[in-house]
């Protein structure tokens, strides 16, 4: 076996691959709320699949707040393994 094989079946193990897509979350969410939002942005928590983000400015908050779901589903699928079951924007 090549150590590539080894190292891509390594990486696809399902608790690997989430602790690797946390690890990468700050970048996902950049991608998916774009700049100006992850500048407001002044925590990103998970705990027990549950990601906690804490914004700065109440209306993005409350445009977030609306967009929950669809955030949850686009991070989880861009880091191809399902680590995050629900958002909770405060």
């Amino acid at each position: 076996m090549l150590m590539g094989d080894l190292l891509k079946e390594f990486f696809s193990r399902p608790y690997i691959a989430a602790k690797v897509a946390e690890g990468k979350l700050p970048d996902t969410w950049r991608e998916i709320v774009g700049e100006r939002a992850a500048a407001e942005t002044v925590e990103l928590k998970l705990e027990n699949r549950v990601l906690y983000v804490r914004i700065r400015s109440s209306i993005l908050r409350s445009e977030l707040f609306y967009q929950r779901e669809a955030l949850r589903r686009e991070i989880n699928e861009r880091s191809g393994v399902k680590f995050v079951n629900v958002v909770i924007i405060r």
